[in-house]
């Protein structure tokens, strides 16, 4: 992965964007796309949109969503604790032992969740599972005066961020879902724009599809697009305890996840496939039964109905704060995308 790539990547993942909160990642989004693009919109909502050859045909809309999962202040106690609630859904022991940040309008401010030591917990208290509701965030602070002069209820939080890179070309930490979508859909974005596409394309970073698909719902509305393909991450399965006959075969770094089933458009599944064996590009398939519960869903049933397809980034341990992910499926996701918009034009049908 070029420098400049990597940058861009580190960024996203360095910058906080709980649902609802996804400002500070828009601002690098728009400041990667505004040198290549034909185009540039943030819509009231949130979503940015950045458009290579307007006017093209057909229509195509990229998107991959940039709100990670997070928390929200709900209460500052009397003695200084945080109570929060969830944005998105987390495995509340996930949170147990985590350095967390509040994103406060003076900047992050430091905190832990944690419980009582073991050492004082009874016998049923270790067998229970903690709920979101019975944890804190413990900021250090004397008491609730002292904690209101730095928070305010609705503060979002985060597990503190940035990531640590793996052996062979693996990365590690919180919110790989999904800004590696984002790098994905404006890296494939600037491909296009260093060619001559006969489409449209939009490139979308969408809002709140962790509590409910709510960004794409409105920019496919937005864009009108005929074509889509929706890049999220989806889970490797490389690891123990992972049932791969219900879930797939699916690892990391042996490319990017093409999905099929109803979600996907047939023509545009095979016709990726086609690309992918041409140019060279690994490319992994797993079947999905059911609709999706990533942004494909919400394109796909937009307006009259978009031809979609969902290409995915395999990734360990979703919802943590230790999502991995492979650098290569990321570049190759990017480079199949872009293969796929310049092979179209507006004499291209995908009626199955």
């Amino acid at each position: 992965m070029l420098e400049t790539q990597f940058d861009f990547l580190t960024s996203l993942l360095e910058s906080p964007s709980p649902s609802g909160y996804e400002r500070p990642v828009q601002e690098h989004v728009r400041a990667f796309c505004e040198p290549f693009c034909d185009g540039l919109k943030t819509d009231w909502f949130g979503n940015v949109m950045a458009t290579v050859n307007p006017g093209g045909s057909p229509r195509i809309m990229l998107d991959g969503h940039c709100d990670q999962i997070g928390l929200l202040v709900k209460h500052i106690e009397e003695a200084g604790f945080l109570r929060v609630s969830p944005i998105g859904g987390w495995d509340p022991q996930m949170l147990l032992g985590q350095r967390m940040q509040v994103w406060t309008a003076d900047g992050p401010l430091c905190g832990a969740v944690a419980r009582k030591p073991i050492h004082l917990l009874t016998q049923s208290e270790r067998k229970q599972i903690p709920e979101i509701k019975d944890l804190w965030v413990d900021i250090g602070a004397r008491d609730r005066a002292e904690a209101s002069e730095r928070v305010r209820v609705g503060d979002p939080v985060t597990v503190e961020l940035g990531f640590r890179k793996l052996s062979n070309g693996l990365l590690c930490g919180p919110g790989m879902d999904n800004r590696v979508g984002v790098w994905v859909v404006m890296s494939a974005l600037k491909l296009i724009s260093e060619r001559t596409p006969h489409a449209e394309v939009t490139a979308v970073s969408s809002v709140q599809e962790e509590v409910g698909l709510r960004g794409a719902r409105t920019s496919a509305f937005e864009i009108d697009p005929q074509l889509a393909i929706a890049v999220d991450v989806t889970h490797a399965t490389d690891c123990p305890s992972i049932d791969q006959g219900e879930h797939g075969d699916i690892r990391l770094g042996r490319g990017p996840v093409l999905v099929r089933g109803p979600n996907a458009n047939p023509v545009m599944f095979q016709q990726i496939c086609e690309l992918a064996e041409q140019h060279e590009i690994p490319l992994q398939i797993n079947a999905l039964s059911k609709p999706a519960s990533n942004d494909g869903n919400a394109i796909q049933v937009s307006r009259a109905g978009v031809a979609t397809a969902i290409v995915a980034i395999p990734n360990r341990y979703m919802h943590s704060p230790v999502e991995v992910i492979a650098l290569e499926d990321l570049e190759h996701a990017a480079r199949i995308i872009a293969e796929f918009c310049l092979a179209v034009d507006g004499q291209s049908d995908f009626t199955p």
